[in-house]
C-alpha cells in the first residue's frame, strides 16, 4: 500500500494535494481507505482531467461566435427518412435489417449509468414506472421489444436468432440493476445474453479545476458520461465479446426513451445498405429553440452541435423547402459497426423518424412541463390507440357509445380511450388486425399475450 508521503507527492504533481487536508482528523481505517482511493488516481491523468474541466468551465456560455461560417446541414445523400420514403424502399430496409438480425449480427447497447435524480428517485431510471395500466417499467418494455424483434426475425427467416443486450451501468446503478434483473428473471431473456458492465468514474471537479471531496475521507466521483462508452468497451473486453458472438452491428440508445425501438430493423437495414460506419436517428425539431442537439456538419465533419452553441439566428434559418435548415434533432439513438467502435471512421448517415412514434424521453418529475412521466405515458398510450384504430378496432366511451376515429387527444394530451399493447404482441404496430379488426373495445383495454390468445382467430 502507498504511504501518505507517496500519495501526497503524487497529488502535488497533479496540483490536487488539498484532497489530504483532513487526513490528520481521520481514524486509522478512514486514513487507509482514503490513501487507497487517492493512490488509484494516476497523477498525470488526474492533472489533465482537472485542467480540462477548468478550461471547459472558463468557456463563455452561449452560442459559439464563429459557428455560422463553419456550419452546414448534412448533404441529402447522407440522410434517409422513414417518413418520406416510399413503401418499397422501407420494406427493403426492413428486410435487410431482419436478415442481419437473423444472422445474429445485431446487438443493442443501453446507456444506463445515470440515476433518477431529476425524477426524484434514488434508483436507476430503467426501473421507473410511468403509470401504465400494466405497471411495466422501462427495462421491462425494452426487454420485451428485444424478445419480439427476435421472434419476428425468426418467423421471417426461419431461424432461431439472438440479439444480445449490453447494458452500460455506473458504480451507482450496477448493483441495483443486476438485482432488479435477477428478481424479474431477466424478463425471460437468456441471462447469458444480457451483459452488464460499468463505465469509468472520474473525480468531480470545481470550475477552478480542483477535485472535490464528498466527505473528509472520500473523493466525490461521477460517471464519465455517455462519451465514456468507448473506454468502458475496452475496459471490459466488450468488443471482444461481440466478436466472439459474431456481432457486426450495434444499436446504441439511452434508457429514458419510452418509445425506443430496439434493434430497429428499418434503421439497421438503412445503415447497412448505405455502407455506413455510424448513424444517428433524428426527429424534426418541433421549433427553432427546442433544446435538442442538431445533427449537422462542422467544417465538413458530421457531428452533433448542442442547442446552447447555436445562436437564435442560425436556429431559425429556413431551407429552400420553407422548413428549418438545421432541423435534424438528435435523440441519442445510434448505429455503429463493431469496426467503428474499434477504429473510428467517418462514413456517417442520419435517419429521420417520426417523433410521435419513436421519441418521448423521461428526464424530469411531473412538476416539469415536459419530458416527465405523464408525457411519456401519454405518448405510449396515444401510439397504441393509433395502432388499434389502424388495425380496425373501435372504442366505446363510458356510456357504451362508439368513439369516432376522428376523436383527437383530450385537452390534457391523453388519448380518448386507454389502450396498452404489449411489446410481446406487436413491436411497431404489426399483426394487430387478427386480434382487433372490427372489435368494439371498452377502455381501459390491455392487449397482452393472454388476451391475444383469447382474441386470436381459431384458424390461425
Amino acid at each position: 500500500m502507498d504511504s501518505e508521503r507517496d500519495v501526497r507527492a503524487q497529488l502535488q504533481r497533479a496540483g490536487q494535494d488539498h484532497l489530504l487536508r483532513f487526513y490528520a482528523d481521520l481514524a486509522p481505517e478512514a486514513r487507509a481507505a482514503l490513501l487507497a482511493e487517492l493512490a488509484s488516481l494516476e497523477a498525470d491523468a488526474l492533472r489533465e482531467h482537472c485542467q480540462r474541466a477548468a478550461a471547459a468551465g472558463a468557456l463563455a456560455p452561449g452560442p459559439l461566435p464563429d459557428l455560422a461560417a463553419r456550419l452546414q446541414p448534412l448533404p441529402p445523400e447522407r440522410v434517409g427518412s422513414a417518413i418520406r420514403c416510399d413503401q418499397e424502399t422501407r420494406l427493403r430496409w426492413e428486410e435487410e435489417g431482419f436478415r442481419q438480425i437473423s444472422l445474429n449480427k445485431v446487438a443493442v447497447l443501453l446507456l444506463a449509468g445515470g440515476q433518477g435524480t431529476r425524477l426524484g428517485v434514488t434508483y436507476p431510471k430503467g426501473m421507473y414506472q410511468v403509470g401504465l395500466p400494466s405497471q411495466k417499467t422501462l427495462y421491462q418494455l425494452q426487454a420485451e421489444r428485444i424478445r419480439r424483434v427476435q421472434q419476428l426475425a425468426d418467423q421471417r427467416q426461419g431461424t432461431h436468432c439472438t440479439v444480445p443486450w449490453y447494458i452500460m451501468t455506473s458504480e451507482f446503478t450496477l448493483g441495483p440493476t443486476i438485482k432488479f434483473f435477477k428478481e424479474h428473471d431477466f424478463f425471460h431473456l437468456d441471462p447469458t445474453n444480457v451483459v452488464l458492465f460499468e463505465q469509468r468514474m472520474l473525480p468531480a471537479v470545481t470550475f477552478e479545476g480542483k477535485a472535490i471531496l464528498e466527505r473528509k475521507d472520500k473523493v466525490a466521483m461521477a460517471p464519465d458520461g455517455n462519451g465514456g462508452l468507448y473506454c468502458a468497451l475496452a475496459d471490459h473486453q466488450i468488443l471482444e465479446d461481440m466478436k466472439q458472438r459474431g456481432v457486426e452491428f450495434v444499436h446504441v440508445y439511452c434508457v429514458d426513451n419510452i418509445l425506443v425501438r430496439l434493434a430497429d430493423p428499418v434503421f439497421i437495414g438503412f445503415c447497412v445498405l448505405q455502407g455506413a460506419d455510424c448513424g444517428a436517428k433524428v426527429v424534426e425539431k418541433a421549433y427553432p429553440e427546442e433544446p435538442v442537439g442538431v445533427v449537422c456538419q462542422v467544417d465538413g465533419v458530421p457531428q452533433v452541435v448542442e442547442y446552447s452553441e447555436i445562436s437564435p439566428e442560425i436556429a431559425g434559418q429556413l431551407g429552400a423547402d420553407g422548413g428549418l435548415l438545421y432541423n435534424a434533432g438528435n435523440i441519442c439513438n445510434h448505429f455503429f459497426t463493431r469496426g467503428f467502435l474499434d477504429v473510428v471512421t467517418r462514413n456517417f448517415v442520419a435517419f429521420e423518424v417520426c417523433r410521435e412514434e419513436e421519441f418521448s424521453p423521461l428526464k424530469n418529475d411531473d412538476t416539469a412541463d415536459r419530458d416527465n412521466p405523464s408525457t411519456c405515458r401519454r405518448a405510449l398510450l396515444a401510439q397504441h390507440y393509433r395502432w388499434a384504430l389502424q388495425a380496425g378496432a373501435h372504442f366505446l366511451d363510458v356510456h357504451g357509445v362508439q368513439l369516432t376515429e376522428q376523436s383527437g387527444l383530450l385537452p390534457n394530451g391523453d388519448p380518448p380511450a386507454i389502450c396498452e399493447i404489449s411489446p410481446l404482441v406487436s413491436y411497431s404496430g404489426e399483426g394487430l388486425e387478427m386480434y382487433l379488426q372490427g372489435r368494439q373495445l371498452q377502455s381501459p383495454f390491455i392487449l397482452d399475450e393472454d388476451q391475444a390468445r383469447l382474441l386470436r382467430p381459431q384458424d390461425c
